[in-house]
Order: structure tokens, then sequence, then C-alpha cells
């Protein structure tokens, strides 16, 4: 093989993820020569961090309406053909044993190692070979036969030419804006990006007030922008994360209130109706003590002030009580960023590709996959199963 041929592949991937290997060994297995480069050191570094090292590689209920695009038709095609079920299949031909955590969220039993070992192993014997500590310098055009990029090794020329290289979230696991930039260069509008899935932050008063309640979790509902998530909420010392503050942050823009129904399983004006009929010198901290849990329950009743029993309280007085308690209206300073933020929103305008190969529309040997693209999911599995579904649909044309 001489040295031009060797450094010449049918498919060139930039990024090791969860989008890039699956898009891999789709195509290896179609026989074409491919190369996945990433310029970190190890491969899947996302994989392996991802649902407390479990990894929530999918979510059996996933649908487009669990995905927020700018272009929200886009994704429905890649996911209809490469269904959860699918690589449910995958999943269970390697062997691994797997646990349905919440209703459609599957987790590894043992590890997130399993995952990216799968797709390690079916890259290998798909023939994709894959090369790490590789940085891309530049990357040209060799008129119409593909692609020229130059790289800390050598220069490679391609064919086809995959960037699969994530979004902005997580910049420790290696995370640039590397996709953005090829996208501009070639042309692409990129949409503005934002943290997405990501811890909120509070104004410094309400922020030390909450604050001695850091660590401790209750099941709400939370509304902003006219969208619900009915999840646990959890108190941080920095400002409110878990489910369904993470959920929420997706469709929270600076300046937005957010809304929380603090017993969103109780009537809580007809609770505290009957029991000042029927038991009226119970206190208001007595009935959120039932229902919250009881550090939690005593602080949000100090800090509403409310004291003494009920009896004392008029009709008004118990429908503002209620109101307070299904309708917590906060406004957040902002998020913790990209720094903890489990995606990037925004990205690469996928009007301008196709939802069927995800190949650029006016370059059809140029592709976008995975998170780099303006397609986001819901916490819970769902971004993993359009990574699989965007490295598949490529995959099965380049």
């Amino acid at each position: 093989m001489t040295a031009s041929s060797a450094s010449h592949y049918d498919v060139i991937i930039i990024g090791a993820g969860a989008a890039g290997l699956m898009c891999a060994a789709t195509a290896g297995y179609r026989g074409r020569r491919v190369l996945v480069i990433d310029h970190a050191n190890k491969p899947g570094k996302k994989i392996l961090m991802s649902g407390g090292g479990r990894c929530n590689f999918t979510n059996l209920n996933s649908t487009p309406a669990n995905f927020l695009s700018d272009n929200p038709h886009y994704c429905i095609s890649a996911l209809k053909r490469y269904t959860p079920q699918d690589f449910l299949e995958l999943v269970d031909r390697h062997g691994i044993e797997h646990e349905e955590k919440a209703p459609g969220q599957l987790f590894c039993r043992d590890s997130a190692k399993d995952i990216l070992n799968m797709l390690l192993t079916e890259c290998d014997w798909a023939g994709a070979e894959i090369r790490l500590k590789t940085s891309v310098t530049g990357v040209s055009e060799i008129g119409a036969d593909g692609y020229r990029l130059a790289t800390n090794s050598g220069t490679l020329t391609c064919e086809a030419l995959v960037i699969a290289t994530g979004g902005l979230s997580i910049p420790t696991m290696g995370a640039t804006g590397f996709g953005y930039e090829i996208a501009r260069q070639f042309g692409l509008e990129v949409l503005p990006t934002r943290a997405g899935l990501v811890p909120l932050t509070l104004q410094p008063e309400l922020k030390t007030q909450l604050a001695p309640l850091s660590g401790i979790s209750c099941p709400v509902d939370a509304e902003c922008n006219r969208q619900h998530f009915r999840e646990p909420m959890l108190v941080t010392h920095r400002g409110l994360s878990g489910p369904a503050m993470l959920q929420i942050s997706s469709y929270w823009t600076p300046g937005d209130d957010i809304r929380i129904n603090l017993l969103p399983a109780r009537k809580i004006e007809d609770d505290l109706m009957s029991l000042r009929k029927q038991k009226p010198r119970t206190t208001v901290a007595q009935y959120l003590a039932e229902f919250l849990p009881k550090r939690f329950a005593g602080a949000f009743n100090d800090l509403h002030g409310w004291t003494g029993p009920l009896q004392e309280y008029k009709n008004a007085d118990i429908e503002s009580v209620a109101n307070t308690l299904g309708h917590w209206t906060i406004k957040p300073a902002g998020t913790e960023g990209y720094r903890t933020a489990e995606v990037t929103l925004g990205g690469v305008d996928t009007r301008q590709l196709s939802s069927k190969t995800m190949a650029v529309l006016e370059r059809p040997n140029l592709y976008f996959i995975g998170e780099v693209v303006d397609v986001t999911g819901h916490l819970g599995g769902h971004n993993f199963q359009w990574a699989w579904a965007s490295g598949v649909a490529a995959g099965n044309v380049v």
C-alpha cells in the first residue's frame, strides 16, 4: 500500500463518541474503509460518565415529542428508522445486562463500559479504524472528490467526511466548538447555542435561605413556557437541580419565571379545608411534613411565616397557602452553564441537512450527526437514542 493510499479513506468520522462510533460500525459493515479520529486520549468519555456511570442508553418511549429543535420535524425520519427497540436488540446480542430504572429508561446493570465496549467491538468487527490523540488543524475540499484533513499526525484524505464532535457541554471531557467552526467554514448557519439539561442557580437571598437544605430531594411539578415536568427536584448549595429542574432548564431563558408545585399529588386547598374542619389544631408545618422531607417542610414553612393552627386561618388565608405551595414562583439567576450541562441546545441548523442521510444538502459528501446539530433530547436516554439513530442514518449512506 502506498503512503497516499494508506492515508486515504472512504469515510473519515471526526469524533469518537456515541454518534461517531455508531456511524463507523454501520458504514464499516457496508464495506467502507472507515477511520474515526478524536483529539481525546480515550473514546466515548461522555458515554462512560453518563447515567451515574451506568449509561441511560435509550428510552423505550422515545418519540419526536421528546426533542427540542428549531426545525422539529427534522428528527422524525431517523428516529423512525432506528428505534429504541433496534438498539436494545444490539445490546441484547452482546449479552449486556440492563434494567429499567424509571418507565422507559434503560440503564446498564453493571457499567457504562459495557456500552462503550460493545460499540468498540462493533467497530472492530466492521473493520473501522479508531485513531485517538489526533487533532484536526484544518479541513479543505479536494474538488468534488472529497476532503483533505491536516492533523497533528499527518495529512488524511477521504471521500465522505462526518462531523460527530458533539456540543459544548462538559468541557473537562474535551468538548469544543470544532464542529460549529467546520459548519461555518462550509457556509452553514449555526443556531445560537446554550447549556441544556443543566442545574439552575438562584438569586442570593433565596439561595441563602435554601442553602441549609442542600441534598434534599422532593417530587414536584415544574412549569415554564407551557412545558411541565413532574419529577424530583434537588436542592443544591448553588440552587436547584434534579430531573425536574434539568428538564425545565432546556425551556427556560434568562428572566423567565419557573412555577413549582411542591405537592403535585395533592389537592392542597381541599386538604387544608378538611384538616381545619376535622383537626383544627393542625399546623401548616405538620401538614407539609406528611408529604415533604421534614427539613424541607419546616424550612419552607418558616420561609413563609405560617404559624398557628389551621383554626385561625380564614378561607382566604388557606387559599393563599395553597396557591404558594402549588405555584411557588422563582426567577432563577441563571444556570451552572456548560461546565455541568448534559447537552448543548442549538447547533447546526438542520434545514441545511437531509433528514434521511444527515448530509449537507449542497455538499452530499459532508455529514453532521449527534449533538452538534440542532436536535436536543429530554433527560432519560433520548439524547443517546438520537446519537444512535443519526449515526445509523449517515452510516447507511456514506
